[in-house]
This record gives structure tokens, sequence and C-alpha cells, in this order.
């Protein structure tokens, strides 16, 4: 039962912050650190459960957008057919670099890079560029304001931008929502294409993790409940997270998540200063 309330209380931590601009590895490291999961199913299981329980979140997104990624629906006409196939056209150009950069450096990145140093450092550098990007769009007018009006070269950018995700606690959401507004995109535009990228490219992490972990390892009944608890409840608060965001972004900034990031960097230096957590 204790593990079971464990991996609700990840479920709900990842189903709001993979969608949220701050950084759900962050949170992750703190959590895993107060809650011991890598001594209790091991380092291999904890390193696949960070992504699978993505699955979860990534089923919320296609079920919240499901009118506009799919285009087979009989009541569409050959017009937003033709745009919906466009939309997976630049999501799929967009994914690209991270795809090929990922699936070269992964072990490295995760060898060198996710740790409690980077993760804190770029929490906060992120954090005030969120601030300052913000100040700077408050009189702008932005250029493309319709999913329709985003070109394969602007999306092919964006999937440049979003390398940065590749170093931890970044935040993907957050480094292509950024990214897609200084190229123009406005809040709502740069939301919903940094959700459909989610899609495919947290499915082939996913998928990665998986495949690695299954080469070297057996996974238990205990693992497997676990896994999937934190998998449904990721999926129940994603639903919830994600409509609410698209809701707040319409009359407001993200000025706050910048706040937000910079305090949670800060806290997490504390933590591992103090030997709270490791480094």
């Amino acid at each position: 039962m204790i593990d079971i309330l464990k991996s609700i209380l990840f479920g709900i931590i990842e189903g709001i912050t993979e969608w949220l601009p701050v950084s759900s590895t962050g949170h992750m490291i703190i959590l895993e650190s107060l809650l011991d999961v890598k001594e209790t199913y091991g380092i291999a299981f904890w390193d696949f459960f960070l992504v699978a329980i993505q699955l979860g979140a990534i089923i919320a997104v296609i079920i919240c957008f499901f009118n506009k990624l799919w285009p087979f629906g009989k009541n569409k006409d050959v017009e937003v057919k033709k745009n919906t196939w466009l939309i997976w056209l630049k999501v799929i150009v967009a994914c690209l670099p991270a795809a090929v950069i990922g699936l070269l450096f992964d072990d490295w990145l995760n060898e060198h890079l996710y740790n409690s140093i980077t993760v804190s450092i770029t929490l906060i550098i992120y954090g005030i560029l969120f601030i300052v990007i913000e100040i700077f769009n408050k009189k702008r007018n932005f250029k493309i304001n319709d999913m329709k009006d985003l070109t394969i070269s602007t999306a092919l950018i964006i999937g440049f931008i979003q390398l940065l995700s590749l170093i931890p606690g970044t935040s993907r959401s957050g480094v292509t929502i950024l990214g897609a507004m200084l190229i123009g995109c406005n809040r709502t535009v740069s939301a919903e294409f940094s959700f459909f990228l989610s899609i495919p490219v947290m499915l082939g992490a996913s998928l990665l993790k998986g495949i690695k972990f299954f080469i070297d390892n057996t996974i238990t009944t205990n693992q497997i409940i676990f896994l999937i608890v934190g998998l449904l409840v990721a999926f129940v608060v994603s639903m919830l997270v994600i409509k609410l965001l698209m809701k707040y972004i319409k009359k407001h900034d993200f000025k706050i998540f910048g706040i937000y990031r910079i305090i949670l960097g800060i806290i997490l230096i504390i933590l591992f200063v103090t030997n709270v957590i490791a480094i």
C-alpha cells in the first residue's frame, strides 16, 4: 500500500509538471530523494519508470487534441483534413533533430548531465529567461496566431530549439514554448505545438528506455503495479492540467512559472549542499 501511494504521488507530479514549463525532472529528483524508490526497485527500473510514466501524459494529449490530430473524421472537409496532415508533417520535421541527437547521445547525457547541479542551474537560467522574454513580449504583436500559419521551416527551427531540452531540468515544454514565442508564435500556438511535439518524442523515448531496460533486466510484479498506477494517475492529472493551462495562457503570461523555476532551482541547490540529496 505504501508503494502504491508513492506511485500515485509520482503520477500526480508527472501529470502536473510534464505540461507546465517547470521541469518534471527537477521535481522527480526531489521526490525520489524523499521516497527512495531507487533503493526499493533499483536504478535501472527508476530510469525506465521516469520515461515510461510519461505514456499516461501522452495519452492525455492525444485525447485532449483528438479532433485536431485525427485526420479521418467523417465530418471533416478536404481542407480540414489537409491541415491536419500538415500538422503531423510539421511535428515529424520538428522531431527529427531531437530524434537523431537523442539516439546518439542518450547514454552520455544520462551519465554526465542527469544530476542535481545541472538541473538546478537550468531551472534557474530558464526561469530568468521566461521572465525576460515575457517582459519583451508584453508589447509585441505575434505573427503566427494559428497553427495553419506555422510553416515547415519554422517547425524545424522549433525542433532545433527543442534539442536544449535534452539537458535535464530544461523542461521540454518550457523550451519549445519559449523558442516558438521568440520566433513569432503566440502563446496558444506555442503551447499546442509543444504538446503535439511531445507525442512522438516521448513515445520514442519510452520505447528506447523500455528496450534498454528489458534487454538487461526482468520486471517484477511489484514493479509492474508501481508503473501502471503511476501511469494511470499521470493520465488523469494530465487531462486536467492541459485543459487548465490552455485556459490560463489565453489571459496570462508565463512569468509566474519563471519565478517558480528560480525558487525550485535554489531549493535544489540547498538540498544537495546540505546533503539531503546526492549530487
